[in-house]
């Protein structure tokens, strides 16, 4: 289940039954499999996407990104994987879909950011 005891006891403290606590969990773990393929069907779509990623080396205040692949994987609500860019890449600890054309990844080492992506920079 995806929620913590905690959690768990709270909900049934509120009224929640053991199936309604599975119920709500299990929507959860949907939705989340559900925004991590929206997310990566939004990398896979681009060869070239826009941020606003704060590069040191960067004088481009929304940098353009050649992007290899995003891969992710999900875990109950936790999103995560790697985001492969032509000559880098960075783990990825968490995304959502902000629009059709924004989508928001929380990146790991190197970044330690939440980037927001779009097709063009207008959109950021």
């Amino acid at each position: 289940m995806h929620f913590d005891q905690r959690t768990q006891r709270a909900l049934r403290e509120v009224g929640l039954s053991t199936a309604e606590i599975e119920a709500a969990s299990d929507t959860v773990v949907e939705a989340t499999e559900a925004d991590a393929g929206r997310l990566e069907t939004f990398f896979e779509a681009r060869e070239t996407i826009y941020s606003d990623m704060d590069r040191a080396h960067s004088s481009t205040t929304y940098p353009e990104h050649a992007v290899e692949y995003l891969d992710l994987f999900t875990h109950a609500a936790d999103i995560r994987g790697y985001l492969r860019f032509d000559s880098w890449g960075v783990p990825v600890e968490g995304g959502r879909v902000l629009d059709e054309g924004l989508v928001e990844l929380t990146l790991g080492p190197t970044v330690d950011d939440r980037v927001r992506f779009a097709p063009d920079r207008d959109s950021l």
